[in-house]
């Protein structure tokens, strides 16, 4: 299996792992959105707590030119660790939701 098409696999499996929590509280759930064409991974948050809509991006993540860009992470822990703990190289992650002029300062990739 090539690369892309291994970190596309890897990407949809992380996310629907996150899809499929439970919430202790509040009357939402998350969705996935996939878009094959673009590369571009989504968790979306849905629902209501206490009376308040929920409706928002957990998780953001696009492949651009084979490498993982992390562009909304809403994970306690940070999503990065989990393509870490699956293999992919540092060099092969690029934390998107850092300012340009931090990604180097940071152990993953710039772009």
């Amino acid at each position: 299996m090539d690369k892309l098409t291994s970190y596309r696999q890897l990407t949809q499996n992380i996310l629907k792992k996150y899809a499929n929590t439970q919430y202790a509280y509040g009357n939402y759930k998350n969705n996935t959105v996939f878009d094959h064409e673009n590369d571009h991974y989504l968790v979306m948050s849905l629902g209501w707590d206490s009376g308040r809509r929920v409706h928002g991006c957990l998780i953001h993540i696009d492949i651009i030119n084979q490498k993982i860009w992390i562009q909304r992470d809403g994970i306690e822990h940070g999503i990065a660790q989990d393509f870490l703990d699956e293999g992919v190289p540092k060099s092969d992650i690029v934390l998107g939701f850092k300012s340009e002029y931090l990604r180097p300062y940071t152990e993953f990739a710039v772009n």
